[in-house]
């Protein structure tokens, strides 16, 4: 008998598996059939001319003509290469918090002895404007080489509003970098980084972009290709210097081809839809998931939106503070083993308390609608306080 732990494929579940997990995202079949080919030399003309198409198609979807890098990676690998190609050991940077995803780049920039100040904010609400621009203001020595900020951060589903974060640098007349994470906001909502004034934007293939994991970028400015030049933090694969000499101008050794044929496919799909459209679409879906939430909050005796400011709400993903006594790991497993509906769970100091509903990249009203209607459903089964009709709601949002 064969060993059943070499099994290669999951015991199957009847009917389609509902992804709204809030990254990896769904991958849309002909992302998928685009990335189904054989090996190739990554020299060929045939390779080379797929290269330049991507690389031009992320340019426009960033609204950029700056300098662009890639990296055979996940996100952290973005951060990473950033931070090393920016600053010099001892550097100081501004990092806003908010959540843990600035909590975990903050720790890798540490770790290249970065010297690190998180300005801390309320996680339910996202960074004070005003608070920002005191803190620069305060830095007359202009210690401070950099702010870094999540446009979305994904634990929390709190986005910062990117072009007054810009005014407060400009406000204070503070010449630090702008570095932006755009990780799980790119491809979903408005987002222009020249227009914005911002220095250096990191980026992943897994959201948005409707990819697999294993690809992100860095988009840089002038301004950081200025810093760069002077920065000494030990690099190597991750070297701007040694990819701008090369012709992919990205990787210090082979190019790992077939992420660009995925690439080339999914920013087909989005520029065929408009990237207003997109844009508008997340943005409708969005406010589905959120209206179900209101009414399951229930005077706040259910799960509640865990973002207080509806001007920040996520367009991308909306993250479900439980009541207190209950375990959000519960629901998710009873989501995902009865009814084949996976979601995200919290992270770092959010275990347990949070439940996560993604609505980005390749998604519809029909899927939002079927995921709501079966979280109500679980929410039911595992005894969890909450008002029904969420999903009327959601559908009354959608009709409108």
């Amino acid at each position: 008998m064969p060993d059943a732990s070499l099994r290669m494929t999951p015991t199957r579940k009847p009917g389609r598996h509902f992804f709204a997990n809030p990254g990896p995202t769904n991958i849309p079949d002909s992302v998928l059939r685009a990335m189904d080919r054989n090996s190739m030399d990554f020299v060929e003309s045939d390779f080379l001319e797929i290269y330049d198409q991507a690389r031009a198609g992320l340019k426009r979807l960033l609204f950029t003509e700056h300098e662009l890098f890639f990296y055979a990676s996940s996100g952290h690998g973005g951060w990473e290469a950033t931070m090393v190609n920016l600053f010099s050991a001892g550097d100081k940077v501004l990092m806003i918090g908010g959540g843990y995803f600035p909590n975990t780049w903050a720790a890798l920039s540490r770790a290249y002895g970065i010297d690190v100040e998180t300005l801390e904010v309320d996680w339910h609400e996202g960074v004070k404007i005003a608070d920002l621009q005191a803190r620069l203001e305060a830095d007359k020595a202009h210690e401070i080489k950099a702010v870094c900020v999540v446009h979305n951060e994904t634990s929390t589903s709190v986005a910062l509003p990117l072009r007054e974060i810009r005014a407060a640098l400009d406000a204070a007349r503070h010449p630090a970098l702008y570095l932006c994470d755009t990780i799980s906001s790119l491809g979903c909502f408005e987002f222009k980084m020249d227009e914005w004034g911002i220095d250096v934007v990191v980026g992943g293939s897994q959201k948005g972009l409707m990819l697999p994991t294993g690809m992100a970028f860095s988009a840089a400015g002038p301004k950081a290709l200025a810093a760069h030049a002077k920065a000494t933090l030990p690099r190597f694969y991750f070297d701007w210097t040694a990819m701008l000499s090369r012709r992919f101008r990205s990787f210090t050794g082979s190019v790992p081809i077939v992420p660009f044929f995925g690439l080339v496919e999914s920013l087909r799909l989005l520029e065929q839809e408009g990237f207003e459209t997109v844009w508008a679409r997340h943005h409708r879906l969005a406010q589905a998931v959120r209206a179900a939430g209101h009414v399951w909050g229930g005077g706040n005796q259910g799960p509640t939106l865990y973002c207080r400011d509806p001007s920040r709400y996520s367009d991308s993903v909306t993250t479900f503070e439980v009541p207190e006594g209950h375990d959000a790991e519960r629901l998710r497993k009873v989501l995902l083993e009865r009814y084949n509906v996976s979601t995200g769970g919290g992270l770092g100091a959010l275990s347990n308390r949070v439940f996560r509903i993604g609505h980005m990249g390749d998604l519809n009203e029909a899927m939002i609608l079927g995921t709501l209607a079966t979280v109500e459903i679980a929410l039911g089964e595992v005894g969890m306080p909450h008002t029904k009709g969420g999903v009327m709601a959601a559908m009354e949002s959608l009709a409108k």
